[in-house]
């Protein structure tokens, strides 16, 4: 029984989930995408596990879970920016850390792309929001669902009550015509020092180092995105 099968028989997908042309989103990323992570998004759609976890999706209902919107590139440049300023140690070079899912909290979970041209080999991380707490799992998307829906994996960022009402995924209806960020654009995103500054003007307490707070990242994104 493959990790896949192991996730299915553990947590139930829904009938049906969206089809996805993932030659145009890898292109569109600039990048490959692990075989595992293509086959669940392909199996479950869009949603969250346990009402906790929502997977990027490239049909999600909103653009800041969007796979291919503006948040991951977002994520990435406040990291750079955090460790060009002499932010705790990541576990991996803030370039080779690709946002793939968050949590309600305002966790995110990490792909480390390394070695880069190889995505079946890349393993994950995930940070505590408002935090420099990181955890890491030698391992890919497919065997870390499983170990943490069974319960045989701790992840000591995210809470000790996720499990409560067992393992469980909930479909959410996929947007129409979510904006996608084209590898040129990248560079054209707003750096954290944009985001701070944005959300001073609106009345946000923001730190002036580390990580944004999810919740301004998320009023940004709305603010920005049409």
């Amino acid at each position: 029984m493959t990790s896949i099968d192991r996730l299915i028989s553990l947590c139930p997908p829904p009938p049906t989930a969206p089809a996805t042309d993932w030659l145009a989103v890898e292109q569109s990323l600039g990048m490959p995408l692990p075989a595992d992570y293509k086959q669940i998004s392909d199996t479950y759609g869009p949603g969250t596990f346990c009402g906790f976890l929502h997977l990027y999706h490239p049909h999600a209902h909103t653009p800041w879970t969007s796979l291919t919107g503006p948040m991951p590139s977002t994520i990435r440049a406040q990291l750079q920016t955090g460790h060009e300023q002499g932010a705790p140690p990541l576990p991996a070079d803030p370039q080779d850390l690709f946002p793939m899912a968050v949590t309600d909290n305002g966790e995110h979970l990490f792909w480390v792309t390394r070695p880069a041209g190889s995505p079946d080999e890349w393993t994950l991380a995930a940070n505590q929001a408002r935090s420099f707490q990181w955890y890491t799992y030698d391992g890919n998307l497919a065997r870390f669902l499983t170990a943490v829906l069974s319960g045989q994996e701790t992840v000591p960022v995210f809470p000790g009550s996720l499990l409560d009402h067992g393992a469980f995924f909930t479909p959410l209806a996929p947007a129409a015509n979510l904006p996608t960020v084209q590898p040129e654009q990248s560079s054209a995103m707003a750096s954290s020092s944009d985001i701070r500054a944005w959300a001073r003007d609106h009345g946000y307490e923001v730190p002036d180092r580390g990580r944004i707070p999810a919740d301004i990242l998320d009023a940004w994104q709305q603010a920005n995105t049409r």
